[in-house]
């Protein structure tokens, strides 16, 4: 059991589902350079966590995140040299590549204000779920940086097309969910009150799936990225034939020939 000391974490070993809630309400959520090692560490520890096989992030109060802390981060950047801020700027981009890198779904309930460093968190969670009242913004315009931020300018594209993407991040214009939801930024809107329920509700049924086979998706996903049509075909081919030698798939065919449900997992 993980015990991180700058957000909670809890498990359920009923369901297979681990939750992490960003817990600094009174900063909408913002980020610290303890936050993001230790999340950064979570999501890299998770690989080999067996007993968890979805994960769920969300905010306490009124924000999922609103990125980095103004005073505990911007603010003692100007104290680094070149070197020292290559180092935080790596260390940001670390977390971004430990969420896609997890071979397991990752569920981001968005339950208010998103931006920044928090907006980039989303967006490279598996699914997005928003409350009525969640908004989400790249703001690194908006401070003085480059819109294209821990993978931003890689993932957002890929989202909502690259005149969208240029939109988002060059603007660092506010989004409101209805808006996302209607340019495939979320997956679904709901109510404040449905929003954990739904997203641990999806987290519970993707646990319960050959989880195998849904981390082999997630990682062909952004494999074939920069690959051709048939380099894709032939990578997929690949990835198919390992996930034909796995007990899940021998458990697909078992449980449909015995007319039962079939109960995987993930090897």
């Amino acid at each position: 059991m993980f015990e991180p000391k700058s957000f909670r974490y809890r498990e359920d070993a009923a369901t297979g589902v681990a939750t992490i809630t960003l817990s600094r309400p009174d900063t909408l959520n913002s980020l610290t350079f303890e936050v993001y090692r230790e999340l950064t560490d979570l999501f890299a520890a998770l690989v080999h966590h067996d007993p968890v096989r979805a994960v769920v992030i969300t905010g306490e109060g009124r924000a999922f995140c609103s990125g980095g802390d103004v005073h505990l981060i911007i603010g003692e950047l100007f104290k680094r040299d070149a070197r020292g801020l290559l180092e935080f700027t790596r260390m940001t981009g670390e977390l971004i590549a430990n969420i896609r890198k997890l071979p397991k779904p990752v569920v981001a309930a968005l339950n208010g204000v998103t931006a920044g460093a928090g907006a980039v968190i989303a967006l490279a969670s598996d699914f997005r779920l928003a409350s009525e009242a969640a908004t989400i913004a790249f703001l690194f315009v908006k401070v003085g940086l480059a819109g294209c931020d821990m993978g931003a300018g890689w993932l957002l594209p890929r989202m909502v097309g690259l005149g969208r993407a240029t939109d988002l991040l060059m603007t660092g214009r506010k989004v409101e969910a209805a808006e996302a939801e209607r340019i495939g930024l979320f997956h679904r809107v709901v109510k404040p009150e449905q929003l954990l329920g739904e997203a641990e509700q999806l987290a519970t049924q993707l646990a319960a799936g050959p989880g195998f086979a849904l981390g082999m998706t997630k990682t062909m996903l952004d494999a074939e990225h920069p690959m051709s049509l048939s380099e894709a075909i032939e990578a997929e081919a690949q990835a198919q034939q390992i996930c034909m030698q796995t007990r899940d798939f021998r458990e697909f065919f078992d449980a449909f020939s015995a007319k039962r449900k079939p109960t995987f997992t993930g090897r």
